[in-house]
């Protein structure tokens, strides 16, 4: 099948999207391919086609944004199994995933239960006796091959870690023991009748497989087993058309259970009239069920932990993603990419709050070094003999309160990466140690007398202007040259101003899941405000800017007043229209509210409720719009 965007979220929930060279325009405008009903949506949202056999996702400078695994993107390449959201939507990427045809030929059919048919509990199976003459006719005992049937479902139990799987080789063992030539597995949730799974073959390829519901919710309903052997007679099902036209006289369904609770169903069906289900069937199947009830939960479990590990990973990782797809930043991407498959030190420079630990660890997860331990140190938030125990450890005794031996956080990293945030900050004497430990990739603990070999690589970090720094004396002209083998600057968020929106939307999805409150985006004039901003406290700024919003903010759509007043009061400079248009908006907003207070007698209270919003709000409102209206809060 062609690579496709299946729809697990939104409007358009269960449609497939197939995709080929021919662009697939995603918006709420009638010209696009695919249209979702979705008003947090632009009118051109993103576009998706085939480049080069690679599928290509670019979003369409959407007012919200495009996630790829919960990243917002300008352009994607899209690998198998990647997330893209859009607003509500939420597609899966599957570009070489092929349909099972045995899952597109289960069709459940509502037919009701003859009169006829046989119901027997679990307690009445062991006893279970045929008329042989009627039913069964002279054949041979196939006690050990229905034990050995157990036997290789009881392994399967212990070994196979998939659902397909298992339901595969649950449905071949049955068809190899039982004379059906369809067979079918129905898992459900919370013992209902709506199942979450149909696993269903038959014993030759392309036969269809006809699934009378009314059995299965017989069965589900009482925890009972149903068989018959004249199931397409009319006077045993006589409202049984499916059945009839398919002349299905063997029918056969029992329940798969685990401590009285249902999992679901086991259902096998025959056309051939010169077979019969006879006791030993009958146990056999039961048995299948009862213990195929515990390996399909067991693995169900095990995929479920393995889904929420998955998940749990993905988040781990996102906070380390680095978000922004600027020139600059992709200048840092192509830096980093070339540098961390080395061992080569690295010197990250850049202003606080531009993301430094973000690119060290980036460098570590792509390195060789990744499964090893990452350990950061900032040599500015602790005195000096306090770092360098912390560095290098002690041995007991080495100075008063050192009750025993202590490891140092770079004998924990062995084998890692050391991340030495401000490394600016560093007295002269640590400056020497660390000189040393670069040099000799050796060390000794405060207080030892025996040198320790050390394998990691080191990354720092530092705001300052180290160059000036060794030029008036303050940082060792040879530990500077140790550390600058590769050096990475990270841009300031004021060069790189194309990429406010994409932080911005990746930190509202974050906080408004956070704070369980729906925002769907930004204001036009927000996110103006937050473009023409200077930012000097960068992302960190922007990202406790945008924290705020999403707590204080009333609305879906994040507005103007709910920035912080220092983004405020930078207004952009005189370009034209644009400018106009924005102080006119704060004009008429101006107006209004003076307009309410003043019907109001000032009452503030009284002035929100007429004009519809929250007391907090317009306090905000208020000071952001600099009312004055002679009356006290």
């Amino acid at each position: 099948m062609p690579p496709s965007l299946v729809a697990l979220a939104g409007p358009l929930k269960g449609e497939t999207i197939p995709l080929s060279a021919d662009p697939v325009t995603i918006g709420r405008e009638t010209s696009n391919r695919v249209q979702p009903h979705d008003l947090s949506l632009s009118r051109r949202h993103c576009v998706a086609a085939v480049d080069a056999e690679r599928v290509r996702l670019t979003d369409l400078d959407s007012l919200n944004g495009t996630f790829v695994n919960g990243i917002p993107i300008k352009e994607r390449v899209l690998e198998h199994g990647d997330r893209v959201q859009i607003g509500e939507s939420v597609f899966l990427f599957v570009e070489h995933e092929a349909a099972r045809p045995e899952d597109d030929l289960a069709e459940l059919t509502d037919d009701p239960v003859g009169r006829s048919t046989v119901r027997l509990a679990r307690q009445d199976v062991a006893t279970l006796q045929f008329d042989r003459a009627a039913d069964v006719g002279p054949s041979p005992p196939r006690s050990a091959h229905h034990l050995e049937v157990l036997l290789r479902i009881g392994a399967a139990l212990g070994s196979i870690r998939s659902l397909d799987v298992l339901q595969r080789t649950i449905v071949d063992l049955l068809l190899d023991a039982v004379p059906a030539d369809r067979a079918a597995l129905l898992l459900s949730e919370n013992a209902g009748t709506d199942f979450v799974s149909v696993y269903a073959r038959g014993r030759h390829p392309g036969m269809p497989v006809q699934i009378s519901r009314t059995v299965v919710r017989q069965v589900m309903g009482e925890g009972i087993a149903v068989f018959s052997n004249d199931a397409s007679r009319g006077d045993t099902f006589p409202a049984s058309e499916t059945l009839i036209r398919a002349a299905t006289p063997l029918v056969l369904c029992a329940p798969m259970t685990l401590s009285d609770t249902l999992q679901g169903a086991v259902y096998l069906a025959n056309s051939d009239v010169s077979v019969r289900f006879d006791a030993d069937h009958v146990r056999l199947v039961v048995g299948i069920a009862g213990v195929a009830g515990l390996a399909l939960q067991n693995v169900r479990h095990i995929e479920r932990l393995q889904h929420e590990a998955s998940e749990l990973r993905a988040d781990l990782t996102l906070q380390h993603n680095l978000v922004g797809e600027s020139a600059p930043m992709r200048h840092v991407y192509d830096r980093v990419a070339k540098a961390a498959p080395t061992d080569a030190t690295i010197l990250i420079l850049g202003e606080s709050g531009t993301g430094k630990e973000l690119i060290a660890r980036a460098i570590h997860q792509n390195s060789p070094r990744t499964r090893r331990p990452f350990i950061a140190i900032n040599a500015a938030a602790m005195a000096e003999t306090l770092l360098e125990s912390e560095l290098f450890g002690h041995e007991r005794g080495a100075f008063t309160g050192a009750i025993a031996q202590k490891q140092g956080q770079l004998e924990r990293a062995d084998g890692g990466t050391v991340f030495l945030d401000e490394i600016g900050e560093l007295s002269p004497a640590l400056q020497v140690k660390l000189l040393r430990v670069l040099q000799e990739r050796e060390f000794m603990r405060v207080g030892g007398i025996r040198p320790i070999k050390l394998d990691v690589r080191f990354v720092a970090a530092t705001h300052k202007d180290l160059a000036a720094a060794v030029k008036d004396g303050g940082f060792r002209q040879d530990l500077y040259y140790r550390l600058n083998v590769v050096a990475v600057h990270v841009p300031p968020l004021r060069d790189r101003r194309a990429d406010i929106p994409l932080l911005a939307g990746y930190f509202l999805s974050r906080f408004s899941a956070r704070c369980k409150r729906r925002v769907v985006g930004l204001s036009e004039d927000a996110r103006a405000a937050l473009i023409h901003y200077d930012w000097p406290g960068n992302v960190r700024e922007l990202e406790n800017a945008i924290e705020r919003a999403v707590v204080l903010g009333s609305t879906e759509r994040l507005q103007l007043e709910d920035l912080p007043e220092t983004v405020l009061e930078q207004r952009p400079a005189a370009t034209g229209d644009a400018t106009d248009y924005h102080h006119a908006v704060q004009d008429a907003k101006r107006q209004i509210v003076r307009l309410a207070l003043a019907q109001a007698s000032g009452n503030r209270s009284e002035a929100a409720r007429q004009l519809g919003v929250h007391p907090n709000n317009l306090h905000r409102l208020i000071r952001n719009l600099n009312v004055v209206d002679g009356a006290g809060s």
